[in-house]
């Protein structure tokens, strides 16, 4: 919990009473790979908070699977609308390696939001980083072509083209594997 407490620090003023009352909505979870966050169907009830290795969202659209993102280290995954409203998730988060996840409990959380205003203004930061970068990659298919797209990455979002896998990347940047291996090569000849 040690990261967790630092990623706190860093977002916003945080009191030892406010990590005490904290401390009863947070559940730390050890997955291997392919394990599930959150399943296609199920409601979501917690901000994951990841500590160790990466999860990505996914949709699975008549047998295919379309990647929306990737959260790694230091990262907080959620359904926003599924946490929000308390629907259905109409997507999956799965675990891509071993995974560490600390995962803050809605219910508790909300109730020690309103023992402790850091708290809430914590919930409030972590939503608004977590939705700040889905508008972010949003808008990556809004502007970009695909080739732009994989430069978006490349400079911002490193970490990616070092983790993830090319089929996956293919998929989160909405084109074929070997449309993405073209888009290389012939950005190697430049």
């Amino acid at each position: 919990m040690e990261n967790l407490l630092k990623y706190i620090h860093a977002l916003t003023e945080f009191s030892d009473d406010s990590w005490k009352q904290l401390l009863p909505a947070l559940t730390k979870k050890e997955l291997r790979k392919n394990q599930f966050l959150l399943k296609a169907g199920d409601v979501c009830h917690a901000l994951f908070y990841i500590d160790k290795g990466y999860c990505k969202s996914y949709y699975e659209v008549d047998g295919i699977i379309k990647n929306t993102g990737f959260f790694f280290e230091n990262e907080i995954a959620t359904n926003i609308n599924s946490f929000g409203s308390g629907q259905k998730s109409a997507y999956s988060i799965i675990a891509c390696e071993p995974l560490t996840a600390i995962c803050f409990d809605k219910e508790k959380l909300f109730q020690a939001s309103k023992q402790t205003p850091e708290i809430e203004t914590l919930g409030r930061n972590c939503i608004r980083l977590y939705a700040s970068k889905q508008e972010e990659f949003s808008n990556l298919f809004k502007l970009y072509s695909p080739q732009e797209r994989l430069e978006y990455i490349e400079s911002k979002h490193p970490q990616i083209l070092q983790r993830v896998p090319l089929t996956q990347l293919a998929s989160f940047l909405g084109v074929a594997r070997e449309t993405l291996s073209r888009i290389r090569k012939r950005r190697a000849f430049l």
